[in-house]
């Protein structure tokens, strides 16, 4: 990419409530997902082998939605009924 300025970023110890996600398409990616509750977030990363590429915070309102539509998306899965996963917007 020109131009694009890359930042060194210090990655934290996993927190006591965390977890990581291998993709399921690659053993090179993962998902970390860590809870700070003393910021009232959780924290959503993606990792490119030991690199931290993307993160998203989430209210724990928003976490409690994203749990939703997880559920709402392994009860299709189990199913196999695509009309029940959800159609809400952001």
């Amino acid at each position: 990419m020109a131009g694009a300025t890359l930042a060194v970023v210090t990655v934290v110890p996993m927190p006591p409530r965390g977890e990581w996600f291998p993709d399921a398409r690659s053993g090179e990616r993962a998902m970390r997902i860590s809870w700070h509750t003393e910021l009232g977030c959780v924290v959503l990363s993606s990792w490119k082998d030991e690199t931290c590429v993307a993160t998203v915070r989430l209210t724990t309102g928003d976490a409690a939605r994203l749990m939703s539509v997880l559920a709402d998306g392994l009860a299709a899965a189990a199913t196999g009924d695509a009309s029940e996963t959800s159609t809400r917007s952001a």
